[in-house]
């Protein structure tokens, strides 16, 4: 009878422990967003800023090819790109080789290899889309590959009452940094320019509000889920590839941080809160 009372009694305290550990693994903290991590994630918003503002400039340049206006035009590709146009069907193709060593944007970011874009000869049309690939494209070491759509429009929305340009991307691309890990970022993003719309030969006076969401595979299987929460703004003038204003949300397997632009000052700071605490950390790090 001692003999199976201690037998059951040690069942008994073995399910006991094995609940206790099963509980606790169940109420793991979950791993906090790391500042690397966050600022990687930045790496990929400003290639992917970068691409669609050189899409929406390329478009708006053929659009207005008969439309210049006297004085000095300034471009927003630099004069090392070489751009070649062809019109077929109807369809423009235009192919922008920042050739095998590079050309550096305004913004300071790097980009090699070929962007390739399309899109319809009916400029009167009230929507159009924009799309592109890449061919052998590095943005600042990182290789782009996948295609993404642009579809534009002009319309007033609640950020701006006057009519204005409106492009909402489609983005599904994988990126390869220089250290040969591979992310993948899928989603889609909203960028309306709320001043200088109107003078699309000066670059240097548009200010693009964005909103929209995305998630980003990274290469040990993490995913990070963001979400703009407030409107991110980008000033032209400020030549930085980050936002200066708004805020974004991440979560990660759980864990969130929340990421502050700033209050407009032109530079690459932000405001990271993770478990209530607050830290600066530079995305151009």
């Amino acid at each position: 009878m001692k003999t199976k009372f201690l037998f059951i009694g040690c069942i008994a305290f073995t399910f006991f422990i094995g609940c206790n550990s099963d509980e606790n693994t169940n109420n793991e903290t979950p791993t906090a967003i790391s500042n690397d991590e966050i600022i990687t994630n930045s790496k990929i918003d400003a290639s992917i800023e970068d691409v669609t503002n050189i899409a929406d400039d390329q478009f708006t340049a053929q659009q207005n090819i008969n439309n210049k206006p006297e004085g000095t035009v300034k471009n927003y590709l630099p004069s090392c790109a070489t751009i070649t146009t062809v019109l077929t069907n109807n369809t423009w193709t235009r192919t922008i080789d920042f050739g095998v060593e590079g050309c550096t944007l305004e913004n300071g970011n790097s980009v090699k290899g070929k962007m390739i874009l399309s899109f319809s000869n009916d400029f009167s049309a009230s929507t159009q889309t924009i799309s592109y690939t890449f061919e052998g494209f590095y943005h600042n070491g990182k290789k782009l590959q996948g295609s993404k759509s642009i579809v534009r429009t002009k319309k007033a929305t609640a950020l701006q009452s006057e009519i204005h340009p409106v492009l909402t991307a489609l983005i599904d691309l994988t990126i390869t940094f220089d250290n040969g890990g591979i992310y993948s970022r899928k989603g889609t993003l909203t960028k309306e320019t709320i001043a200088g719309y109107d003078t699309w030969f000066n670059w240097e006076d548009n200010v693009n509000v964005v909103t929209g969401s995305g998630t980003t595979t990274f290469p040990n299987g993490d995913t990070f889920s963001a979400e703009i929460t407030t409107p991110l703004e980008f000033y032209a003038t400020c030549r930085k590839p980050f936002a200066v204003k708004g805020i974004l949300s991440i979560t990660k397997n759980g864990a969130n941080a929340i990421v502050d632009f700033g209050n407009g000052d032109c530079n690459t700071l932000v405001n990271v809160t993770k478990d209530g605490v607050t830290t600066e950390i530079d995305l151009k790090k």
